[in-house]
């Protein structure tokens, strides 16, 4: 671009490869230049700066965000190189309701999708974004997903009148020259517009095109709806992509358990919010296990992509290259690695702010402050009555922050994954543990996940919602296709997949009192898996799946009673009953496109359910 005040577009640097040969730097590619080009004239910025991701262009950009007061910095002290940000009060959760997929068929979107068609949206698109950034500078920031010389890596480039955006993004993602130098002259690449706007909620679009790699989002400056690479492109979009060429895009975490005898394993975990899944990618062992040599390592606390190798099994990379993890609740007790990480270089989005320029929210740490800024900026002190952080306040931060990280998390090839884990908050019904049959009856599994949503009233259990994968949210076509996807997968000539499993960590006894202690404690399931993904731990096959033997878990370290261990893996077929006619009820939702095999799954756990019931009655009698 050759008008003033526009910043032209970074050549890459050469490799080391191409150095060593003598080639030339390579050229800009073409198509994005000229992509940036038309969306420069459609939103008519002041200036178009070009990211190149190095540490001086974010510390000129925090100058810049320091002087207008939009961020603050915090105590170099207590928090080096962190900044706190107060975010618009009408823009602190994912907008699920103003998020659309835009596919050509309605009918690609499916039922758990909002669906707008395409034409429609664009145009709007068009009206809402001509001039938008009028007085701004429209930022281009290229990314890069996936490890770099990665085969699965892929590229994007998002455009954003947001400095904020770039802030995050560039502690998030490979950003600037690094992804320049992956795009080559690609044609395919993710294209991402996002404004700020006005803010008016009632114009707000988080909008998904499949089939034209496009992503646009107007009217928020709100996490993983302005950083487009994170959900938009990583999960919806990635997620149509894998079910064509063949892999899995998923909502997942990624780690490795080493035991004593140094063999690592390495396992993906999808739960749905506030199940526990950043905590589990976190995990700290017990110190009787540390010392006798047990470790847990994060590879990604978010997002899996999943390909095949040649040896028939599932390699996943971390497509991400940070962490932007909820706030509330985090601390010593629940993910000491988490606080450790969040030492420096992180920004804390609408958490509270201390008078020494420190953060707190609800369930950190120590007393609670006699009195600080609340998210909203208002005075807050412990009386008050409202929380001084908001429920869904965030940390951004780079990965290599955090102490546990696996010198594996940046492999080009990924890791191979021997256990899949689903996971969902429920009182009642499910077990502590339980492993699938084989890869049918574990997509089975995971397509009923389900989970309990936040009581209302202190004691209650919330509503059960359905969140199949943890991908509810974030498929980005229809359900019911996505299933059979997971089913093809497994079919593949000599594929070798993954067990599957799903915990329960959030059990309740008749006084309302949580089975199982949790958190660092999880490590027992752990174990347990990794035992039984190198054939050493027997199991008892039951109605629903196979379940360990208490002293399998070592579950009498705690002084339990057997009735209370058996309390916590019971398989109840009176709530079992309930529990796959809900399925039933829930699966009709997709029944045009709905794999035959999951009916026949859930089919096969009712007759299960009646044998066992029938085998109870005859043994009481």
């Amino acid at each position: 671009m050759e008008s003033p005040g526009v910043i032209l577009p970074p050549k890459p640097e050469a490799t080391a490869a191409g150095q060593g040969a003598g080639l030339q730097q390579p050229l800009m590619n073409p198509e994005l230049v000229a992509w940036v080009e038309t969306v420069a004239r459609l939103t008519q910025p002041h200036i178009v700066h070009w990211c190149t991701g190095t540490d001086d262009e974010a510390e000129r950009m925090f100058e810049l965000m320091l002087r207008d007061g939009s961020v603050q910095k915090l105590d170099a002290l207590l928090h080096p190189n962190s900044y706190y940000v107060r975010g618009d009060v009408d823009d602190v959760e994912r907008s699920a309701d103003r998020t659309f997929i835009c596919s050509v068929s309605e009918d690609d979107a499916g039922p758990s999708n909002n669906w707008m068609d395409p034409v429609y949206m664009r145009d709007l698109m068009a009206q809402l974004f001509n001039g938008c950034m009028d007085g701004r500078v429209m930022y281009v920031v290229p990314y890069l997903l996936g490890p770099p010389g990665s085969p699965a890596a892929r590229v994007g480039v998002q455009v954003t009148d947001s400095p904020y955006v770039v802030a995050n993004l560039r502690l998030m993602y490979r950003i600037g020259r690094v992804a320049l130098q992956h795009f080559g002259n690609q044609t395919g690449f993710v294209k991402g517009i996002h404004s700020v706007g006005t803010m008016d909620p009632e114009q707000r679009y988080i909008c998904q095109f499949p089939e034209e790699n496009l992503i646009v989002s107007v009217n928020t400056n709100y996490g993983s709806d302005a950083m487009l690479p994170k959900k938009c492109h990583a999960l919806r979009l990635a997620s149509v992509q894998a079910r064509h060429e063949g892999w899995l895009a998923e909502h997942m975490t990624i780690f490795c358990v080493t035991s004593p005898d140094k063999v690592r394993t390495f396992m993906a975990g999808a739960f749905p919010a506030s199940c526990g899944k950043t905590n589990l990618a976190m995990l700290l062992p017990p110190d009787a296990d540390l010392a006798a040599g047990w470790k847990v390592e994060v590879i990604g606390d978010d997002i899996a992509w999943m390909h095949f190798g040649d040896d028939g099994r599932l390699y996943a990379v971390n497509p991400e290259a940070g962490f932007f993890g909820v706030a509330t609740g985090t601390s010593s007790e629940s993910n000491p690695t988490a606080m450790d990480t969040l030492r420096s270089n992180a920004i804390f989005t609408n958490v509270a702010m201390t008078e020494q320029r420190s953060v707190w929210w609800e369930g950190l740490d120590g007393d609670a402050p006699e009195f600080c800024a609340d998210w909203t900026g208002k005075r807050w002190e412990p009386e008050c009555g409202r929380t001084a952080a908001h429920p869904n306040s965030r940390f951004t931060v780079p990965a290599t922050n955090c102490p546990t990280l696996s010198e594996e998390w940046n492999n080009p090839q990924g890791v191979p994954i021997s256990a899949i884990i689903f996971g969902g908050r429920r009182s009642t019904t499910m077990p502590l543990i339980y492993e699938a049959f084989n890869w049918q009856h574990g997509t089975y599994l995971g397509a009923t996940l389900s989970t309990e949503m936040p009581a209302t009233v202190a004691g209650t259990v919330g509503p059960l919602r359905f969140d199949p994968m943890a991908m509810q949210a974030f498929c980005g076509y229809h359900m019911a296709d996505y299933w059979q996807h997971w089913l093809n997968m497994g079919r593949r000539d000599g594929a070798d997949m993954p067990r599957v499993y799903h915990v329960n960590w959030f059990r309740k006894d008749w006084g309302d009192r949580y089975l199982w202690p949790g958190f660092r404690e999880n490590m027992r399931v752990l174990k347990w898996i990794v035992d039984r993904t190198r054939g050493r731990s027997d199991a008892i096959e039951t109605a629903i799946g196979m379940i360990p033997k208490p002293q399998s878990l070592e579950l009498s370290d705690f002084g339990w009673t057997p009735e209370f261990m058996r309390e916590l893996l019971a398989v109840k077929t009176d709530e079992w009953y309930k529990e796959v006619d809900r399925r039933e009820e829930f699966l009709s939702r997709f029944s045009s496109k709905l794999p035959q095999e999951l009916l026949d799954e859930n089919d096969a756990l009712r007759k299960r359910i009646q044998n066992a019931h029938l085998h109870s009655r005859y043994k009481q009698d």
